[in-house]
């Protein structure tokens, strides 16, 4: 991710896409739509330390799936960061 990426204006549309994006996500994992927006940029910020990531094909959700003790179903993070580069040790 670039530096300027973060000052890109997005349209209305792209907006009202991730805002129902990350509504649908926060209910699902029974959490504020502000906590995932916050675990989000932590993870967009942390692996941007060490790769360049694609930020428009980055897809990050929270799902359900069966726990392994079968005692019902637990959240899961699902996380698709398409990765352009790896950033060079200086």
């Amino acid at each position: 991710m670039k530096f300027t990426d973060f000052f890109r204006r997005k349209s209305s549309g792209e907006v009202a896409k991730d805002r129902l994006k990350l509504l649908l996500i926060s209910d699902r994992a029974n959490c504020s739509p502000e906590i995932m927006e916050a675990i989000k940029n932590d993870i967009i910020k942390v692996i941007t330390k060490y790769m360049e990531i694609d930020s428009e094909g980055l897809d990050i959700q929270i799902t359900q799936t069966e726990s392994e003790g079968r005692n019902g179903t637990v959240p899961v993070l699902c996380a698709n960061i398409p990765v352009k580069d790896l950033k060079k040790k200086s």
